[in-house]
């Protein structure tokens, strides 16, 4: 590579809703000097992306926004897609960020080179940028996961991934297969469900898909407060600590777990007629192990004539369609691929490398981990916001803005102490981890029957905060200088 690398204070790799608060907390810092690098052409991340029918938020749109940006009139308790991309627009547009967005440009790789202590980032199309702090925010649902099933490029008909819905193909009238049932399949199922001749869902194991009605923030008197603005404060906190409530059973209340399973399966008793569509319906595991699923309709889809939840593994994909183990073929004209991301592969396809040339992934070959989800030993001057082990019952806005907080203290500490960079040091790293996964241990989510995107391939939960989303704010509120180590003189 030839030419000087541009010289950029702080960047932030993502426009998502991680990057945008990262970004606010710089400005009412003070900090005017930093870049956001996004490899798409708009900002929204996930929420740009994931376009299917019926995509929607899954947690109270009240609490799944900024704190300081709460004037959003949203329609409904948990807002669709088209909502939450103009909500996430429009924070940009009026908070003036927009100018601190390079868009269609990806970060490849970045390195951190010691003597100058900056690290230098390698974009997609050949360019270089130095920066002394760098900041990901490219969040965990940024790559999809579509099974290697044997013969996938055979198949003659239309397959996507509901991540990147085809628009262009009218599934009105055709026989489709979705294999998935997770939160986007939940989603999209009942909407194509009466366009289509034929639905087969292949699911691998059943779920709990809870009413809507039973979330904090859902009832008439949360959408009555929700229209008067000097009511939205108290709204908001009102649906967190409805949420903070859910951890709370989970925790000390194993029977109001119980009665919640016990709860589901009335509810399929009472709507599903068909014994053997009953017994596919009804989960193996404790409720919680997944991700809990929200909807009003999926029960009701289900036992449409022209719909069939197949339970039989997936043999091979064939031209005409699927064949499953016991060997019976099914025809179909579309393959729609509800199969979810990779959430513990954090940070990829991009390359990280700290002191010593340390490769993240060689550090991270067991699990990701970092202290407090934020800052990984031997990276210096690296911070993340969705981090290892961040992802928590209540808004994830909730955990990033606490993050943002947290990283700018951090920028703030560190040109204070006059430092070249910080990294923070084993001991508190190793101390916090350890105290993750001893608390995760025992719950539901760490059980070997339970199958989810909560587990890397050694079966370690890397993905969840195992506590309420108000502690995780405590254990943010503030750099601990003991914590790191400060290396170096600002030049």
């Amino acid at each position: 590579m030839t030419g000087a690398a541009e010289q950029i204070p702080i960047v932030i790799i993502g426009a998502g809703f991680g990057g945008i608060a990262m970004a606010m907390a710089l400005r009412r810092a003070g900090e005017k000097n930093f870049v956001i690098f996004e490899r798409a052409a708009d900002v929204g991340g996930v929420w740009r992306d994931n376009s299917y029918p019926g995509a929607a938020c899954d947690v109270v749109s009240r609490m799944y926004s900024f704190s300081f940006d709460q004037d959003y009139s949203w329609s409904t308790a948990f807002a669709p897609q088209p909502e939450i991309f103009a909500y996430i627009r429009g924070v940009v547009d009026r908070h003036d960020l927009r100018r601190f967005i390079r868009f269609n440009t990806e970060i490849a790789g970045a390195r951190f080179d010691e003597g100058t202590a900056r690290w230098r980032l390698d974009t997609a199309v050949g360019g270089a940028i130095e920066t002394p702090v760098l900041i990901s925010a490219v969040g965990l649902f940024n790559r999809v996961k579509i099974p290697d099933f044997p013969g996938r490029d055979r198949f003659k008909g239309a397959q996507f991934h509901s991540a990147a819905w085809r628009h262009d193909i009218d599934l009105a009238g055709k026989t489709v297969a979705v294999i998935g049932n997770g939160a986007s399949a939940v989603q999209f199922i009942p909407k194509i469900a009466p366009l289509v001749k034929r639905l087969y869902l292949f699911q691998r194991t059943p779920q709990y898909v809870l009413p809507k009605r039973i979330f904090p923030g859902t009832s008439d008197w949360d959408a009555r407060m929700q229209r008067i603005p000097w009511l939205r404060g108290l709204t908001r906190l009102k649906i967190f600590l409805g949420y903070e409530r859910f951890v709370f059973r989970r925790k000390w209340r194993p029977k109001a777990r119980m009665r919640g399973e016990a709860g589901y399966r009335a509810m399929v008793a009472a709507k599903v007629a068909d014994p053997a569509l009953r017994a596919k319906l009804i989960p193996n595991y404790p409720i919680g192990c997944k991700r809990q699923l929200a909807s009003d309709e999926w029960l009701d889809t289900l036992i449409r004539p022209n719909v069939e939840v197949v339970d039989t593994g997936i043999a091979a994909i064939t031209e005409a369609g699927l064949r499953t183990t016991d060997g019976t073929e099914r025809a179909v004209d579309a393959i729609i691929y509800g199969t979810g991301f990779t959430p513990t592969e954090y940070l990829q396809p991009m390359s990280v490398t700290g002191l010593g040339g340390r490769d993240i992934n060689q550090a991270w070959r067991e699990g990701a981990e970092a202290y407090l989800g934020i800052a990984v030993p031997g990276f210096p001057n690296f911070f993340m916001l969705y981090g290892p082990n961040t992802n928590a019952i209540t808004s994830i806005i909730y955990m990033l803005e606490c993050q943002a907080r947290y990283i700018t203290d951090c920028i703030r500490t560190l040109r204070a102490r006059g430092a070249s960079y910080m990294t923070v040091r084993d001991e508190p790293h190793r101390s916090f981890v350890a105290m993750l996964q001893r608390r995760i241990a025992p719950t539901v989510q760490a059980m070997s029957i339970c199958l989810t995107y909560y587990k890397n391939e050694f079966g370690r939960v890397t993905t969840n905060w195992p506590g309420y989303a108000f502690e995780y704010r405590w254990r943010t509120r503030a750099v601990r200088p003991r914590d790191y180590d400060f290396v170096g003189r600002t030049p």
